[in-house]
């Protein structure tokens, strides 16, 4: 039997290790758990699962890449799997778990297997949410699973607790579902996010040696391809059994948060009461459930929108030296940036035509608009501090060169009306734009070597070259334009602006309505901790009227500030605004009302408050971490 000591050792030896060394005769592979299957056996209303934990090799970068030896979860007798087995169920079912601790030296200790709706604290204050298992020991636990939702567990050999636990243990979790009694359920999908990590982030220092993501074991481009039809209904369960947030952003697409959940409870909303979004805020050890219906055929994207969460900086491999560039080689410079310049949480999902070949209606005719993007260095961009920027030319005549840093330009576009972007690369590296939030085809969304379909994916644009994006964008509302190759690099240098879509015969008047662009300096030796807007670090003060409604359209493009909140002070009090849209989708009548002004804001997502002030005078939005340490101030005076 592998001590605990030898196979921490090994798991360490197993990151700078090739697939040549990987010591794969000693220990089991780990298998891929794509959470298809539920485990145990259902008899008279009792599941009855035997579960086990060994160490085992893990390979979430593909069977070829260097491996990692980990404690994994198991039924007995069958192959160790991260995620673990699935306890899926029917509410009101009584289930049996039997955990047997394989890894010597180390006690198991394993949350999450007791009642739903959770009981609470047990006699003498005991809490039945925790089962200690003792190296080389067997335990067993019932309990019985009446609410439905999407619920998890979770285990630790190192005694570590669920934001700690990054490293050896960071793979024991699995998926708990509890479908409604009495009917067949629709079919749907479980994701599990994991996470690899030598250090813990924090708000405050969020760069991390070592780091990696997956979903169901697996990081991209490993991660199982989805694949559906147009016209059908989407489900996922998503688990975040990571400790690090993480906003899941879905391309092309609004989805409906269905439920959300805590591991313990899980709440399902009234239709009427489902937020409609591109982006959702999923905190760590939270869940939810969502659905879509995809009406365009292509590949899309659903990912994590933190740029270090699906960047080329993970890889179980990172400790080995990278391949030498080839000579005069840019950052971002790949064949094929989408798979080797993403990593981590992203999962492909492919929509088929019908086998009919009906393609829904889609209003695309008629006059286009034509732009031009330009994509430039402007003055003092350097290969080490790149300064790159937006231009937009509608017309002849093109903007004139600009120097420094600044966020891109506002792009104000009508719901329904055709439009043509070229966008025209003149920095010295590979670029491509994603049209964040807009209902577009595929080909057009922004993912080089993905957008589109496998047979025809959209090419990167390289230096020099350019690239047309056509659509109709068919809802108003606030979304974003930002660079999709090497972001923390590209987003910082300047590679992101507001893109706004207006209902028709409405104007973009800066008087009542403001866009925020709120993103990352593109030198941290400025200040590593603040934030921009609008471009600057000292903004000026935002002119309102009092009486009179402002529109403020926030928008979080930065590279690190996930749990990013923003507060409205007038003096020391908190003032109170409307929120009336977030991701360009209204928000549900049922929470249209004034609220105190605080609002999360997580990367990749938009959020539209209202305020109007009664009187004149002096009032400030502040953006804080979820730490409460302030990133940045933008002053708002009132006539």
């Amino acid at each position: 039997m592998i001590t605990r000591q030898a196979s921490i050792a090994a798991a360490l030896m197993a990151l700078g290790a090739g697939s040549g060394s990987r010591p794969s005769h000693i220990m089991p592979r780990v298998h891929i758990n794509d959470n298809h299957h539920a485990a145990g056996t259902l008899r008279n209303g009792v599941l009855t699962v035997r579960v086990e934990v060994r160490v085992g090799m893990w390979y979430p970068d593909g069977d070829s890449a260097p491996g990692a030896a980990v404690p994994a979860f198991a039924e007995v007798g069958g192959p160790l799997q991260i995620p673990g087995p699935v306890i899926r169920v029917p509410a009101g079912t009584d289930v049996a778990v039997t955990i047997h601790d394989h890894v010597a030296g180390a006690a198991l200790t394993v949350y999450g297997l007791h009642a739903r709706p959770f009981v609470g604290a047990g006699a003498g204050g005991a809490t039945p949410d925790t089962v200690v298992v003792p190296a080389g020991g067997t335990r067993e636990v019932r309990f019985r699973l009446a609410a439905p939702g999407t619920f998890y567990y979770w285990g630790t050999t190192t005694g570590r607790s669920f934001a700690g636990r990054s490293h050896e243990d960071a793979q024991l979790s699995g998926a708990i579902i509890v479908d409604p009694p009495g009917r067949i359920n629709p079919p749907d999908r479980i994701l599990i996010i994991g996470e690899w990590a030598d250090t813990q982030g924090t708000e405050g220092v969020r760069t991390r040696n070592r780091l990696l993501l997956v979903v169901n074991g697996r990081s991209w481009p490993h991660t199982e391809r989805l694949s559906y039809t147009v016209g059908d209904t989407v489900r996922l369960r998503v688990i975040n059994a990571s400790p690090d947030l993480h906003p899941m952003h879905l391309h092309g697409f609004y989805y409906e948060v269905d439920s959300r959940g805590d591991g313990t409870s899980d709440t399902t909303y009234a239709p009427a009461d489902r937020d409609r979004v591109v982006t959702e805020r999923l905190g760590f050890g939270r869940t939810m459930a969502i659905t879509w219906v995809p009406d365009r055929a292509g590949n899309w994207l659903f990912h994590c929108h933190v740029p270090q969460h699906f960047g080329r900086r993970g890889s179980l491999g990172m400790m080995l030296p990278p391949p030498a560039p080839a000579p005069g080689a840019l950052p971002g410079a790949t064949d094929n940036p989408t798979m080797q310049g993403m990593n981590g949480l992203v999962v492909g999902i492919t929509v088929r035509p019908r086998q009919n070949g009906e393609v829904p209606a889609r209003n695309d005719s008629g006059p286009r608009r034509h732009l031009r993007l330009l994509v430039r260095a402007n003055q003092g961009s350097t290969a080490a501090r790149p300064l790159y920027g937006f231009a937009l030319q509608e017309g002849p005549t093109e903007p004139p060169p600009d120097s420094g840093h600044h966020s891109g330009p506002v792009i104000v576009l009508i719901r329904g009306e055709p439009v043509s972007i070229m966008v025209v690369n003149r920095t010295p590296e590979p670029t491509s734009v994603h049209w964040h939030g807009i209902e577009l085809e595929s080909y057009y969304d922004g993912v080089a070597g993905f957008s589109g379909t496998d047979a025809h994916p959209a090419p990167v644009i390289a230096p020099g070259d350019s690239f047309e994006a056509r659509f109709t964008p068919p809802h108003a509302g606030t979304f974003i334009y930002h660079t999709h190759v090497d972001e923390s690099r590209q987003e910082p240098a300047g590679l992101s602006g507001p893109l706004l879509v207006l209902e028709p015969g409405t104007r973009y008047d800066t008087t009542i309505d403001r866009a925020i662009l709120i993103s990352t300096p593109e030198d941290s030796a400025v200040d590593a901790r603040a934030i921009l807007w609008n471009g600057s670090l000292t903004p000026p003060p935002l002119a309102l009227q009092a009486g009179v409604p402002m529109r403020l359209r926030f928008i979080n493009i930065t590279v690190s500030r996930p749990g990013m909140r923003l507060q409205l002070f007038n003096g020391g009090d908190l003032a109170s605004w409307r929120v009336v849209a977030k991701d360009g989708a209204a928000r549900p009548e049922s929470r249209a009302g004034p609220t105190p002004g605080r609002q999360l804001i997580s990367i990749g997502e938009t959020v539209d408050v209202e305020l109007t002030p009664a009187t004149a005078g002096e009032l400030r939005v502040e953006a804080r971490t979820a730490q409460n340490r302030l990133l940045g101030t933008l002053p708002l005076r009132v006539r």
